[in-house]
């Protein structure tokens, strides 16, 4: 007798994810239009064009010596920094691979079917994969000037929310909304709903801000225990491809997510790179400072090309190009990497990563070209 061989089952919402697709390595272009790597620049997730610190660079020389070992499995000498840096004790700190895990994390702890999630149109795909790898419901809420309406937000929490996503500044949009009103949102979810729903305010792109626009978002964890602070080592750090970030929560909440956050999830080559350039105050002027140009050089191009664009407070800018389909190919033609968002509910808009002065014009040139056809 033969038995029949039953087909691989998942549950629904798991079959249903779409999985989170990143931007184009600059090899599979190489592959795919027969250029040469080099002559390829990548303007399409956000990374920081100095790439990693000498600092950085040089304590992973020392800590090579120790991989024959798994890393410290709690990150002791990066919390401690941590700690030090934003005035908190060490049992406030959460550690993560990337900001990305820390969303997951946060997620894993708090949601379950049964439970939704709030989030913003046109905010970062990962809450909406957060969710629903949770088999939690969705509620997003529509974006006010593509950036995020807060009062509709808090309007949008029901029952059974337990967690609200809120990234400042904002990615893919680049918006930003203001300390206070943050600091509002927060008074107003905490005396409605308790410490039943947690936010976590997502803080990837805080260290390019015009210094007049930050704010102590620690104080505000100090304030209230249903807040997590989310941020990365991937942007302005330049650690991107050693996947470092962290959170900061009270211990209550730090508390659960490490109960659900896997054992050795940060590296030792990566725990140590970012203790490096925490430090290094000077690598991280410098990538304000050339984020700033760029992002003027860009906008000042778009403005000449009669292109309408989101103002950014990260380091990227949305620029609306009609076709972007057609336009994305030409440029990746033309060995230009940028970012398509038609998956976050923008199909006429590109999103540009902000590069060296000469990246930059590199895109410009090729831009012009492609519109001109």
């Amino acid at each position: 007798m033969t038995t029949a061989i039953k087909p691989l089952t998942a549950p629904a919402h798991v079959s249903a994810i779409a999985p989170y697709q990143a931007g184009k390595p600059i090899d599979e272009l190489a592959r795919e239009f027969g250029l040469n790597p080099a002559d390829i620049i990548k303007l399409a997730s956000n990374e920081n064009p100095l790439g990693m610190p000498a600092s950085a660079r040089e304590a992973l020389v020392v800590a090579a010596d120790s991989l024959g070992r798994y890393p410290d499995p709690n990150g002791f000498d990066l919390k401690a920094a941590l700690a030090d840096r934003y005035g908190v004790p060490m049992n406030w700190i959460t550690l993560g691979n990337g900001s990305n895990d820390i969303l997951e994390i946060a997620a894993l702890a708090l949601l379950e079917p049964g439970a939704s999630a709030v989030y913003a149109q046109h905010s970062f795909a990962v809450y909406r994969l957060a969710t629903q790898a949770r088999g939690a419901r969705h509620i997003q809420v529509p974006a006010r000037d593509y950036g995020h309406d807060l009062d509709a937000m808090f309007a949008a929490i029901e029952d059974d929310t337990r967690l609200v996503f809120i990234a400042n500044p904002n990615n893919p949009t680049g918006t930003f909304v203001p300390g206070a009103e943050i600091a509002e949102f927060l008074e107003r979810v905490h005396q409605a709903h308790g410490d039943r729903v947690t936010v976590v305010l997502d803080e990837a792109y805080n260290e390019y801000l015009e210094p007049e626009l930050r704010f102590d978002s620690v104080a505000l964890v100090r304030q209230y225990p249903n807040l997590i602070v989310s941020r990365t080592f991937s942007k302005a750090y330049g650690l991107a491809g050693l996947r470092v970030g962290f959170a900061v929560a009270q211990p209550t909440l730090t508390d659960l997510l490490n109960r659900v956050r896997q054992p050795f999830n940060v590296n030792t080559l990566a725990q140590t790179a970012a203790i490096a350039a925490l430090a290094d105050a000077d690598f991280l002027a410098r990538s304000y400072a050339l984020n700033k140009a760029g992002k003027q050089q860009l906008c000042e191009a778009f403005d000449r090309l009669s292109l309408r664009y989101v103002p950014s407070y990260g380091n990227f800018v949305l620029v609306h190009v009609g076709d972007a389909a057609r336009i994305n190919v030409e440029l990746l033609k033309r060995g230009v990497i940028v970012r398509p968002v038609g998956g976050d509910g923008l199909p006429e808009w590109l999103r540009v990563s902000i590069g060296l002065p000469e990246e930059n014009q590199r895109f410009i040139a090729a831009l012009t070209e492609v519109l001109a056809i």
